[in-house]
C-alpha cells in the first residue's frame, strides 16, 4: 500500500511559486505581505486543502525559544525614556513565564540594514516585538522585510501589518486639546515627536482636528524628539518666533517637562499665563513644577498585549482571520499644569 503524502506548508509555497516563509507569512498574518500573494498562496492551500492552523503549526515546529524586542533608538534616549522603560518591563515580565528567551535589540539609525537582518531571521529568533518604530530609513524596511512574525507596539508606518497594539493616537490628541479649549485656551501650541513616527501623525491629526471642529486656528507646531532637551529647543524656537500661544500640547511628558523649565526660565507662569499638557502619564510629569496634567499611553499594558499577541501567533492560536489591532482608549489626568 502506498503512503499517503501529508501536505505541508512547503508544498503550498511551491504551488504558489512563493518562499516558504512568504507562504507562511500569508496563511497565518505574521508580517507583511502584498494582496496579490495572499491571494495566490491562500488559493493554493484551499487546492492542497492546508488549513492557516497548520501553517502556524509548522512555523512552532522549527522554533528557537528566543523572541527579540526591538527598539530602533539610540542608547541614550532608551535609557532616558520612561516609556521604553516600561515597554521593557512589560514585555519581560509576560516572557519570564515562558521557555523563550527574550533579547533586546537596539537598533542605532546608522546600522547598516544587514545588521538587523541577521538578527529577525528564522533559526535565530521565532519572532519579534518592534516599539518606537520610525517610518524613514533602511532599517524600517528591514524591519518590514523580516521572515518572521513581526507585531508593533504602535500602529506601523507602512500600514501593512494588522499585527500591532496601541493606544488610540488620534483621541490623544484631541482630548489634550479639548481640554485646553476647556479652559479658555485659544492659541494652542503643539510640540510634536519626530515626523516619520505614526503616533506624532496621529497625535498632530487630533489636535488639529479638536482646533477645528471648535473653530480654532492652531498655534505653532514644531518637531523634535521625544526628550527633555528636544521639548526645550521646540519650546525656545516658539518664543524666539514670535508666534502667539497661550498653551501647549507637548506629545509627551518628558517633552512637556522640558517645555515648562523654558516658559519658567522665560518668567511665563503655567498654568497662569500658559497652560501645558502632556502624554504617558509618568513620574516625570508628576515631578514637574508644576506636576502636569498628561492623557495616558499605558506602556506596560502596550507591551503585555503586544507579548501575548506574539506567543498566540507562535503557539498556533491565530490565524489571518482572527487577526485585529488591539486599541486602547487613552484618558484625561488632570494636574496643576492645566
Amino acid at each position: 500500500m502506498s503512503k499517503v503524502h501529508r501536505v505541508t506548508l512547503d508544498d503550498v509555497a511551491q504551488a504558489a511559486g512563493v518562499a516558504r516563509a512568504t507562504a507562511s507569512r500569508a496563511l497565518t498574518g505574521s508580517g507583511p505581505v502584498s494582496q496579490t500573494t495572499r491571494t495566490r498562496v491562500e488559493a493554493a492551500a484551499a487546492q492542497l486543502r492546508f488549513s492557516p492552523h497548520q501553517a502556524a503549526r509548522a512555523l512552532a515546529s522549527s522554533q528557537a525559544q528566543a523572541i527579540a524586542l526591538v527598539i530602533p533608538e539610540p542608547d541614550a534616549f532608551i535609557l532616558g525614556d520612561p516609556f521604553l522603560s516600561y515597554v521593557i518591563m512589560g514585555v519581560s515580565e509576560v516572557f519570564h513565564d515562558t521557555t523563550y528567551q527574550l533579547i533586546l535589540v537596539i537598533a542605532h539609525p546608522d546600522d547598516p540594514p544587514t545588521k538587523i537582518s541577521q538578527v529577525l531571521r528564522p533559526g535565530y529568533v521565532d519572532g519579534a516585538i518592534v516599539v518606537s518604530q520610525h517610518g524613514s530609513g533602511q532599517i524600517a524596511q528591514a524591519i518590514d522585510e523580516a521572515e518572521i512574525p513581526i507585531v508593533y507596539i504602535g500602529r506601523p508606518w507602512s500600514g501593512q501589518s494588522l499585527l500591532y497594539v496601541d493606544v488610540d493616537n488620534r483621541a490623544v490628541g484631541h482630548i489634550a486639546t479639548a481640554h485646553l479649549l476647556r479652559q479658555g485656551s485659544r492659541r494652542i501650541a503643539c510640540i510634536a515627536g519626530p515626523v516619520d513616527m505614526s503616533p506624532v501623525d496621529d497625535r498632530t491629526s487630533g489636535w488639529r482636528a479638536a482646533l477645528s471642529a471648535a473653530g480654532v486656528e492652531p498655534g505653532p507646531l514644531r518637531h523634535s524628539p521625544f526628550t527633555a532637551s528636544g521639548g526645550e529647543v521646540s519650546m525656545r524656537s516658539i518664543l524666539e518666533s514670535g508666534e502667539p500661544f497661550d498653551a501647549v500640547f507637548a506629545q509627551s511628558d518628558l517633552m512637556a517637562a522640558g517645555a515648562v523649565r523654558v516658559l519658567t526660565e522665560a518668567d511665563l507662569d503655567v498654568p497662569g499665563q500658559v497652560r501645558v499638557v502632556g502624554v504617558d502619564d509618568a513620574e516625570v510629569g508628576r515631578a514637574t513644577s508644576p506636576p502636569l496634567t498628561s492623557v495616558t499611553n499605558p506602556a506596560e499594558e502596550l507591551a503585555r498585549g503586544a507579548s501575548h499577541m506574539l506567543l498566540s501567533i507562535l503557539d498556533g492560536e491565530m490565524s489571518s482571520e482572527q487577526i485585529h489591532p488591539q486599541i486602547l482608549n487613552p484618558r484625561l489626568i488632570v494636574r496643576e499644569s492645566a
